[in-house]
């Protein structure tokens, strides 16, 4: 189907005949609102009172190829180019992960229980920056860097430190091959790649199609050689009484759990839920 004419009712009904077999109707005019108050700047109300009103050449043509992308099942963040994390502005795009609900919950954790303190801060395997980023914008007198192994990612990441302008250090590392010439740190926190190859079949297209497997699935028998790697780097990167933080596969929780105990280095190791119940995090506080 073709746009109709410039009317914004026109596009509205193009939206919907795009995205029809993908969406709810609810869920195209959820998009289809995001879309016209990114480029537009509409609000709700708009959206409603101008069906009638024209958009010149340019502005449809934003519209049109935003609705085509989408009806490939691309996410609308990386159609935007852009999304929010715990309030907080990030350029995203295929070499970055979107960041999750539940990673917010992670630092809304390590906010809670570290605010208004000068730490030091290690952010493995940051994507977007989001993690290191909105903890640097918590607590700003901390020492905030991240890595990754991905040149792109990181080119993301350093865009982010100066959308939001906050000063976090950003380098390349593998998390499997972590260089023993780093600094001790007060908190390490991670969410690396832990979903396993045979859970493909359960991962939504959108994701599955458009998200960079680099930072979602672990190859491999053991699906959680990432947070093992971190563990043994935290038993001499992470200073006394300093905590490790990590963003978990409920399947696999227990695994992580039980190496972490292995080590007898923390005098606590805690796991949590999110907000649906599922086992999300982890906490460990070394001796």
């Amino acid at each position: 189907m073709r746009v109709a004419s410039n009317k914004v009712r026109d596009l509205l009904a193009f939206f919907h005949s795009e995205l029809q077999n993908l969406y709810s109707t609810n869920e195209i005019n959820e998009l289809a609102y995001r879309v016209f108050e990114h480029y537009l700047h509409f609000s709700r109300e708009d959206l409603k009172r101008k069906l009638d009103e024209n958009v010149n050449q340019s502005e449809l043509i934003l519209i049109y190829d935003s609705a085509k992308k989408l009806a490939t099942a691309e996410p609308l963040q990386y159609v935007l180019g852009e999304t929010y994390f715990y309030k907080f502005p990030f350029f995203v795009n295929k070499h970055v992960l979107i960041p999750r609900p539940e990673t917010e919950e992670l630092v809304e954790l390590i906010y809670k229980e570290n605010k208004n303190k000068s730490l030091s801060i290690l952010d493995l395997g940051t994507g977007s920056g989001c993690i290191p980023i909105s903890l640097k914008c918590l607590i700003p007198n901390s020492k905030v860097e991240g890595c990754d192994i991905s040149e792109d990612a990181l080119i993301v990441a350093k865009r982010n430190t100066e959308r939001n302008k906050v000063d976090v250090h950003f380098f390349k590392s593998d998390i499997l091959n972590l260089e023993s010439g780093l600094t001790h740190y007060d908190i390490i926190v991670s969410n690396p790649p832990y979903i396993k190859q045979s859970e493909a079949n359960q991962i939504h297209d959108n994701v599955k199609k458009h998200e960079p497997h680099l930072a979602l699935f672990v190859d491999g028998n053991d699906p959680i050689i990432f947070y093992k790697k971190i563990i043994d780097f935290s038993t001499t990167h992470l200073n006394s009484k300093g905590k490790l933080y990590f963003e978990l596969n409920p399947l696999t929780s227990e695994e992580v759990k039980a190496y972490a105990q292995s080590k007898n280095i923390f005098s606590e190791i805690i796991l949590m839920k999110d907000m649906s119940g599922n086992i999300r995090f982890l906490k460990a506080v070394k001796s």
